[in-house]
């Protein structure tokens, strides 16, 4: 059965004609009321006009009712007629769904950065996306993908009945403090704008900044969590659903990286602070060496040594383990083991990095991927 958004909330996605490809490429996510939203974006210098909309947005505080979105053209580094053609984006949404204010509309876009958005086909498409709504994820979840191999989604539902569905995309120039993505998600549980304007970047801090593919942050990442506040929920309850749900999105995200054969999961455990733990996490799942370690089977454990302590996090490599697939490996010292055996167990879909630093309690995740020769073709010929 497809899934379904929570209540109050409508969806479509179709082809407009922004990729060459001919796939879907446009997307609206829309509610028959206000909704409350909270906001992360890139923090790249470079940032594209959709983000330096939505930050002048939040800024407002007031609420919104719907997202339109497109995949193809970034319209990043196009100037003041990005600026522009964003608003208008936003214009012709707002008046296919019944002249709404155009600063009830959010937008959001990915694809090729410095190319103008090329507006005679939004103009066309925006009008069928809005009579498309009603749909069931599927379609938002597709038309908003680029190199992507396959959609991401996850829901959760929380005691009473409240739900959390988020749909992300991204598989190349991913990095922490966002990285190409883009992540919706859509509650209905009925909690205050503030306590999800606090809460939102700090699971984002947790899930989606501790993913990387490549090392590269994209001018237009961002993560919206939108509220329609119709069914009663605790704060506590909320909290962990989107913790969930975005995690699982970020995992997918990692999966899905551009060529990627496998996913790399890394825990770090012992750490002293919270953001030590993450920092160590991070920095294992982004090193070019370990990632290419996993991509041959190497179980060269003194990589992922290495990229912990070049992390910055405060421990002692002296009191540290790890354990790479299941065999620890390294406890303080070198341990045996048997080596044949490691590489097989490493030629999987999944594998787990867990280290141990010895400094504290605190503990942090990330996810990654191997990086394959398949990466390097699919970047190598990204416009041509």
């Amino acid at each position: 059965m497809a899934m379904t958004l929570p209540r109050g909330f409508r969806s479509a996605g179709l082809a407009a004609g922004l990729k060459p490809s001919g796939r879907p490429d446009l997307a609206l996510l829309a509610a028959d009321g206000p909704l409350d939203w909270a906001f992360v974006g890139t923090r790249n210098r470079l940032s594209a006009a959709c983000v330096d909309r939505t930050r002048r947005l939040l800024a407002a505080g007031a609420p919104v009712r719907a997202v339109i979105m497109n995949a193809g053209n970034a319209n990043c580094a196009t100037g003041a007629q990005g600026a522009k053609d964003d608003e208008a984006l936003a214009a012709l949404a707002a008046g296919a769904l019944g002249d709404l204010d155009p600063d009830q509309v959010l937008t959001a876009s990915t694809g090729v950065i410095g190319v103008p958005m090329p507006m005679d086909t939004v103009r066309a498409a925006v009008p069928r996306v809005a009579a498309a709504l009603g749909q069931g994820v599927e379609g938002l979840s597709q038309a908003i993908l680029t190199t992507d191999t396959r959609a991401k989604v996850a829901e959760a539902t929380l005691p009473g009945g409240a739900r959390v569905v988020g749909v992300a995309k991204g598989s190349g120039m991913i990095h922490p403090d966002m990285g190409t993505m883009l992540a919706f998600v859509a509650t209905d549980a009925d909690l205050p704008a503030a306590t999800l304007r606090q809460a939102w970047p700090e699971v984002a801090a947790r899930t989606f900044n501790q993913v990387t593919v490549d090392g590269d942050t994209s001018p237009n990442d961002m993560a919206l969590l939108l509220s329609s506040r119709r069914v009663n929920a605790s704060e506590a309850s909320l909290l962990a659903a989107l913790e969930q749900v975005a995690a699982e999105l970020a995992e997918r995200i990692a999966a899905d990286g551009e060529g990627a054969s496998t996913l790399i999961r890394v825990h770090v455990r012992g750490a002293a602070r919270a953001g030590d733990a993450l920092a160590a996490a991070r920095t294992v799942a982004g090193s070019a060496l370990v990632k290419t370690a996993v991509h041959g089977r190497d179980p060269n454990w003194g990589r992922i040594l290495s990229s912990l302590g070049r992390s910055g996090a405060d421990f002692d490599p002296r009191q540290a383990e790890i354990v790479l697939q299941g065999t620890t490996v390294y406890r303080g010292q070198p341990l045996d083991f048997d080596a044949a055996a490691l590489s097989a167990a490493l030629d999987a879909d999944v594998v787990e990095i867990e280290a141990d630093l010895g400094a504290g309690s605190a503990e942090g995740r990330a996810w990654g991927c191997d990086l394959t020769d398949g990466y390097v073709r699919i970047n190598a010929d990204y416009t041509t």
